[in-house]
């Protein structure tokens, strides 16, 4: 089956997900994210096959959201974030705040989140970039871009 190309949309929700919409790549990027760099490290993490490791990684990194690095003298290799990916960790920060909310029950969040710079445990709060106020979907209204089609 064909997989719809996203990435052609004049749309950047569409273009996010022709990068990360799979489900494994935000699972991938967060473990590379908390630490898991190698192939063996996440693939035992997630439970994910081999094969499909292989893939999603290949993906990532062509699309500039992880880099390869060589740690071994055979063809080893480690996964970092660029800054494209580190851009994307703050979209999935803004998922976790969801599903600690909606999704975690009784039980509540499985993972606290520590500011370094107040040392208090925060969640993420999406605020004007301009005037620093809180932005909600009834606080903006959507206008045509420089991208917008025609």
């Amino acid at each position: 089956m064909q997989r719809t190309n996203f990435g052609e949309m004049a749309c950047s929700i569409a273009r996010t997900l022709d990068v990360l919409g799979e489900p494994w790549s935000p699972l991938i990027l967060r473990d590379v994210w908390v630490g898991f760099n190698r192939f063996d490290q996440i693939q035992s993490d997630l439970g994910i096959s081999r094969k499909v490791l292989t893939e999603r990684l290949h993906h990532l990194v062509e699309q500039g959201v992880l880099e390869r690095r060589p740690y071994d003298r055979r063809p080893r290799y480690e996964y970092a974030l660029t800054e494209k990916g580190t851009e994307l960790v703050e979209m999935l920060m803004v998922m976790v705040a969801w599903g600690d909310k909606w999704l975690a029950g009784a039980a509540g969040p499985p993972v606290l989140y520590r500011h370094h710079a107040c040392g208090e445990i925060s969640r993420v709060d999406l605020r004007c970039a301009h005037c620093g106020e809180p932005m909600h979907p009834g606080d903006i209204d959507l206008l045509p871009g420089p991208g917008a089609a025609a």
